[in-house]
């Protein structure tokens, strides 16, 4: 299935302004899409294209790589191969899984250089790391992320074109929709963290309406994700902690317990592993922040983080890996709005891939209470303009909030909006605005 990306119309503003000046590397991790949407923006955009997948390519696009000085030649070597007749500005070719051919992306500088056509890469951003050493990496390229289906992605793939608008609109307006509205959504939202926005997944969802497929797929992504982290790390150790993720977030752990995922202490090269996961972009990483205030980065500690998975709907599978479909509790629950307090890390985990997708890096702040027993903890912190913006998260429909008040009165000069994420409708609590989950991804 074809579905309609937001990136899409980015790759377009490329295409426009700096096709023929910079080529475009579309990355991400393995299963959102690139190959898919590239191809079809090669067919809707261009007079011609050829798409060259170096996972499969043949001995003799090989050796058209391998000299690629005479560009005539090179040229006229590839239309003969394809049978694609290439037209000056008015073609693209796509170097699809550029991470196999490492110089087939260092030729993108003197490809470009020529001017003739567009090329657009695509490649898992790990596996390009690991394929670039001797290569001289092209400054001529731009780059996108593709990241699984958001929330209205995933609305526009069931055909449902309105909703998306509607809640921008309600958001926009800032007041409770009514019980009826806020029930239709916050259930389309539950469907979203159970399928998850990987399109495999969504297809599957679609073709089958059968919750049971859907999670088949999604099996058959994680079990891929594990392979490819016993890859980059043989000694297993980047799998572990992967695996791992659901209960450290169900634990409620200020941070990633490294040493209670692989039951034993860090090693020296654990940051390594973990800067490699976070590179892969299956994982999101929330730093802590030293100093909650604006210019979040600066302040934002290395070594102390929580991990999610970067799709809630395979989060979901990788929560109950070793049980069968039948027995996950959390399809059942989450289908009936019945999910208890101690499954609210699912939602914990959807508010991080939401905000993540609408581009903000994540940021959490904890410090202790007056007592000194247990931590305050601001569940993620968003900087805009030069202010901050704190929020905590409720699972249920609960009003209260008492870390973020006294967070906020802690820090009352570096406070814009202060907002708790939960599952009921818009409210206005004196200072804090309580708002439904759905409204997450516009922050």
């Amino acid at each position: 299935m074809i579905f309609r990306r937001k990136l899409y119309d980015k790759m377009l503003e490329w295409k426009k302004d700096w096709g023929g000046k910079y080529a475009l590397l579309v990355k991400g991790a393995r299963r959102v899409g690139k190959s898919t949407l590239v191809e079809e923006f090669a067919n809707k955009e261009y007079r011609s294209h050829i798409l060259i997948d170096f996972s499969m390519a043949s001995k003799q696009i090989d050796e058209v790589f391998e000299d690629y000085m005479n560009l005539d030649y090179f040229f006229l070597q590839l239309q003969t191969i394809f049978n694609v007749k290439l037209y000056e500005r008015e073609s693209v070719i796509v170097f699809d899984e550029v991470q196999f051919k490492p110089r087939a992306r260092q030729a993108i500088k003197h490809l470009v250089k020529d001017g003739r056509y567009d090329y657009i890469e695509t490649g898992s951003l790990i596996s390009i790391r690991k394929n670039v050493e001797n290569i001289l990496i092209p400054s001529e390229e731009m780059s996108l992320t593709l990241y699984p289906m958001d929330w209205e992605e995933f609305y526009w793939a069931t055909g449902n074109n309105i909703a998306p608008e509607q809640i921008r609109q309600a958001f926009e307006m800032k007041r409770a929709m009514g019980e009826a509205t806020h029930r239709k959504w916050m259930r389309e939202m539950r469907l979203y963290m159970l399928v998850g926005g990987m399109p495999q997944a969504v297809s599957a969802y679609i073709s089958n309406n059968n919750l049971q497929e859907v999670d088949r797929v999604k099996r058959q992504i994680v079990e891929l994700y594990l392979t490819d982290f016993n890859k980059i790390d043989p000694s297993g150790s980047a799998s572990k902690m992967f695996k791992h993720i659901p209960a450290q977030l169900s634990g409620n752990s200020s941070r990633f317990m490294v040493e209670s995922a692989l039951g034993e202490k860090k090693t020296s090269n654990t940051d390594t592993i973990v800067f490699e996961m976070n590179e892969s972009m299956v994982v999101n990483l929330a730093h802590h922040a030293n100093d909650p205030n604006v210019g979040l980065g600066l302040n934002g500690s290395l070594d102390t983080y929580k991990m999610f998975v970067a799709d809630t709907g395979l989060f979901v599978t990788l929560a109950f890996w070793d049980k069968s479909f039948t027995e996950n509790t959390v399809y059942k629950k989450l289908l009936s709005d019945k999910l208890e307090a101690n499954l609210g890390y699912v939602y914990e985990n959807l508010i991080a891939q939401m905000l993540r997708t609408s581009g903000n890096e994540l940021y959490y702040y904890t410090f202790p209470t007056g007592n000194g027993n247990k931590n305050y903890e601001i569940d993620f912190l968003l900087s805009r303009g030069n202010k901050i913006v704190p929020i905590e998260i409720k699972s249920s429909g609960y009003r209260t909030h008492k870390s973020l008040d006294v967070f906020c009165e802690k820090y009352s000069s570096r406070i814009g909006d202060r907002i708790l994420l939960y599952t009921k409708d818009y409210y206005h609590d004196g200072q804090t605005l309580c708002l439904p989950i759905y409204y997450t991804g516009l922050l």
